[in-house]
């Protein structure tokens, strides 16, 4: 590989190059405008920066209708790599953001910036870059990028895209061949500012470092070749070749193989082959970012054709009408039959629809010929297949199969004959004897293709959105559909758990209750606690005392029951109560009852009576007489009763206080407790069987009398 390089190398230095097929010779016309230096113009009073100038994207507008900007500053900006900024080509104030008719040859209106400069022409704040090689080449890519450069020999590919590829890069091609007829402002700028494009080239060499650098320029440039030979001469890697003057040798795939005999691929790139291509305005507009700062505002562009007075090379500013420049140029309409402006040359280039159409990074030519030197076009001719255009095709197309294609609308068709394999050099329409406007078929079919493709593209975007959410709606739905499922499955397993739990439950429940009954059970057949115990041992201890007292006293016999006290007690008292009713009712006139002491020796005089067995005098007056037998018993009984009663009530509260209640009830207790209440029971009995026994006597007695 070496050797090869090496050879082809030498080759190249001694001139001997390859030939690319078909191409022809037309008239060049370029001693027009190549004989004066590159004039500068003065300000215009509108322009018109139009937003997208490459191929790529647009960027995003950075200023608004009556900001005031100045010379340099950025109008737009994007973080997208297919896209570059535009700058101010002076300071003035933005008056309208609007559309604005556009440097295509279609005239369509394309959003644009107009700017009416105020004169002063001030820049914003530069920044250089003069220690480059010192810096990171992101660095210097980067500056690249935001001082706008694209490719300026007509592509208008962003030029940070090029100096940044992923293969190795064998030669870097310097493109100044230029040759197309009456164009000379490539030829004017290697001739004036040579310097600065071997400064542009070193920058591009230090991003790619390539193996050999070849500056290609047509031989019919002499003084742009010197120029730049005497530029290069320090740099033994730098070649700058003379390469013979034939139409389109400056088309990129035809200078590849002019040089090195290498053929680019259909579909392919020069990058493919190892090599890098660039312009010689590119390579001065990176000097200029680079060295001075400056973003690209500006461009060399060439005024000819016969209709000028003053044909020549102009500094254009980027946004310029058209008509500013004719006005400078001295435009002669009345040259021409009819008003023909054309951007760019004779074999590539397009009427304007318009002289308001401004300058873009890619115009290198506004032309204004006369009828003499280039006829009108006759009527368009049937194709009579004489294959001079397929001879003259320098991309070994066959015009006329795309061009029956391309009328017909058979895209597809036309696409297979590889449409865009042609560079639209126009060497076909040059040639063709039927006058066909051949390029003309080419770029409509190339524009709707595209506009297809972009349909499609567009199409295929909504379909992949489409799907997308289809799919998106379809996981959602199993997703939901598979937590349903979850939750169901968790609340039949809620529910088997609840059903397994509850049965536990009831289990249990019943564990407890047998519990409880074995615990009560236990209970009846063992001891009771100790609280209870000793609430029962009061009891008894009560019932022996109470006893003991009823015996001390009453000489009760030992064994008499507290329920046979009270019921004694109630009969007494029902007894005393009737006496009381019998007295009050038989002696009305009798004394008061004896007091309580009275009645205390009365019993006791009476108890003496009973164990001594005599009776009461019966001479006693009938005034005096003392109760009878039963009422003064029943009241000696009753009198006996209460007081072992208020003597049971008394011990009763004596030991509620001393002993306090059990913490809790047990069955020994509220057994005692309903024994007092049958207990209450029967001595309401009592008492109610004694009233009524009393009431029966004190009846009867009243009848004896009666009767007596």
């Amino acid at each position: 590989m070496g050797r090869s390089l090496q050879s082809l190398i030498e080759k190249i230095r001694q001139g001997k190059f390859s030939d690319f097929p078909g191409g022809v010779h037309p008239p060049q016309r370029k001693t027009l405008s190549n004989q004066t230096p590159i004039a500068k113009l003065p300000l215009p009073q509108r322009l018109y920066v139009t937003i997208k100038q490459h191929i790529g994207v647009e960027g995003h507008l950075e200023v608004r209708p009556g900001d005031m900007v100045l010379k340099g500053q950025p109008l737009t900006k994007s973080m997208n790599p297919f896209a570059v900024p535009v700058h101010a080509p002076t300071s003035g104030e933005v008056t309208t953001i609007a559309p604005h008719v556009s440097a295509h040859p279609s005239g369509l209106a394309e959003m644009t910036i107009e700017i009416r400069p105020d004169g002063k022409d001030e820049w914003i704040a530069l920044a250089p870059l003069q220690d480059y090689q010192n810096q990171p080449k992101l660095k210097v890519i980067e500056r690249i990028c935001h001082a706008g450069i694209s490719g300026m020999g007509g592509a208008g590919f962003p030029t940070h895209i090029k100096v940044s590829p992923k293969k190795n890069v064998e030669f870097l091609v310097v493109n100044g061949v230029e040759c197309e007829p009456y164009i000379s402002s490539d030829d004017r700028l290697m001739r004036e500012h040579a310097w600065q494009i071997r400064q542009g080239i070193d920058v591009i060499t230090h991003l790619l470092n390539p193996k050999h650098v070849l500056i290609a320029i047509e031989d019919n440039k002499p003084e742009a070749l010197h120029a730049m030979q005497v530029a290069c001469q320090e740099n033994p890697d730098y070649v700058v070749c003379s390469i013979p003057t034939k139409y389109p040798a400056g088309g990129e795939k035809q200078l590849i193989q002019v040089l090195t005999g290498r053929e680019v691929p259909n579909g392919g790139l020069p990058i493919d082959v190892g090599i890098m291509m660039q312009n010689v305005g590119t390579c001065f507009a990176i000097a200029d970012a680079i060295f001075t700062g400056k973003p690209l505002i500006q461009r060399v562009v060439t005024l000819s054709g016969e209709c000028f007075d003053k044909p020549g090379n102009v500094w254009a500013l980027l946004g310029t009408p058209v008509s500013h420049l004719l006005q400078q140029g001295q435009y002669q309409p009345k040259r021409q039959r009819s008003r023909q402006l054309i951007m760019g040359g004779p074999m590539m280039g397009f009427n304007l629809v318009s002289d308001q159409v401004p300058v873009v990074k890619i115009t290198n030519c506004i032309l204004a010929p006369t009828e003499r030197e280039m006829v009108q076009a006759d009527e368009e001719q049937p194709c009579i297949r004489c294959s001079a255009c397929a001879d003259a095709c320098p991309a070994s197309l066959l015009p006329q199969q795309i061009f029956w294609h391309a009328k017909a609308k058979e895209l597809d068709k036309a696409g297979e004959y590889n449409l865009f394999d042609c560079i639209e050099c126009g060497a076909c329409a040059y040639v063709c004897p039927s006058q066909i406007p051949l390029v003309h078929y080419y770029r409509v079919a190339k524009a709707e293709i595209r506009l297809q493709e972009e349909e499609k593209h567009q199409a295929d975007k909504a379909r992949e959105r489409f799907e997308a959410r289809k799919l998106r709606l379809e996981q959602e739905k199993a997703e939901r559909e598979e937590k349903h499922r979850q939750a169901a499955e968790a609340r039949r397993k809620a529910l088997e758990q609840q059903e397994s739990t509850t049965g536990n439950k009831v289990s249990a429940a019943v564990a407890r209750a047998k519990a409880r009954q074995q615990t009560q059970a236990a209970k009846e057949e063992t001891p009771a606690s100790d609280k209870v115990a000793a609430a029962v041992a009061r009891a008894k201890a009560r019932k022996a005392r109470q006893e003991q007292e009823s015996t001390s006293r009453d000489k009760v016999e030992p064994g008499e029951e507290s329920k046979q006290d009270k019921v004694a007690s109630a009969i007494a008292r029902a007894k005393a109560k009737k006496a009381k009713q019998e007295n009050a009712s038989t002696a009305p006139d009798q004394a008061e009852s004896p007091t309580g002491e009275q009645q205390t020796k009365a019993s006791a005089g009476l108890n003496q009576t009973r164990e001594s067995g005599a009776e009461p005098s019966e001479k006693q007056p009938a005034g005096d007489m003392a109760p009878s037998k039963d009422t003064k018993a029943a009241r000696v009984a009753a009198a006996v009763a209460r007081a072992k009663a208020r003597k049971a009530a008394a011990d009763q509260d004596k030991d509620q206080k001393l002993s306090p209640a059990p913490e809790s009830a047990s069955p020994t207790v509220a057994l005692e407790v309903d024994e007092e209440k049958k207990q209450r029971v029967a001595a309401a009995i009592a008492r109610a069987k004694a009233k009524k026994r009393v009431g029966v006597s004190s009846t009867d007695k009243q009848q004896d009398k009666s009767k007596s």
